[in-house]
């Protein structure tokens, strides 16, 4: 029976390196897969899931109007789909998530989406927030603090090394902006000197 999951993680949990393994696995097996993402993330190019060890796969952007229903109509119309995978979910909206939920229910196809939990100010997303409510399964993928050995459960905005708490929900960025940490570092976070010693 086809279901609707949500694995979600802080920073550098291996999100994106996860879908693409699962992809290589439909798809070694003669299984079509459709590999989607959110087009607000541009770090490497519109459309492109991308991890940090340096695997990539073209995949279809979902903007604000995408209709993920009517795409993934017309794509199993012509070909049997196994699987829709999609990356940074965070940053879909709700009616995206209400089409996810019809691609399982009414075409019976499984959806595995990826994302963040909670933004640099500890907030959910508005896709996530969705996906909470409307998944069958819920998967923590797991990586630890960037300063000590805790699992990192947030996402520390920097600037300039310095933390950040307050401003635009959404800015595209690596390990350059963001940083994977426990709570106890999201709020007491080392500086550059610290950590060096």
């Amino acid at each position: 029976m086809a279901q609707l999951f949500f694995h979600y993680g802080a920073m550098n949990s291996g999100k994106s390196i996860e879908i693409l393994k699962v992809a290589h696995n439909y798809e070694e097996q003669d299984k079509k897969v459709i590999l989607m993402t959110s087009g607000i993330d541009t770090r490497t190019a519109v459309g492109e899931i991308s991890s940090r060890i340096g695997l990539r796969r073209d995949a279809l952007p979902i903007f604000d109007d995408t209709n993920i229903l009517e795409l993934i109509t017309q794509a199993s119309a012509q070909e049997d789909t196994a699987c829709i995978l999609i990356d940074e979910a965070q940053f879909l909206k709700k009616h995206h998530i209400i089409e996810l939920a019809k691609v399982v229910d009414d075409l019976g196809i499984p959806v595995m989406t990826f994302g963040l939990k909670n933004d640099f100010r500890n907030e959910l997303f508005e896709g996530t927030k969705y996906l909470l409510l409307y998944a069958d399964k819920i998967v923590e993928m797991k990586t630890i603090c960037w300063f000590c050995k805790h699992k990192a459960l947030m996402n520390l905005r920097v600037h300039d090394g310095k933390p950040v708490y307050d401003g635009e929900q959404v800015q595209i960025g690596g390990n350059e902006s963001y940083y994977p940490v426990c709570r106890r570092h999201y709020f007491h976070p080392l500086t550059e000197e610290e950590m060096r010693n």
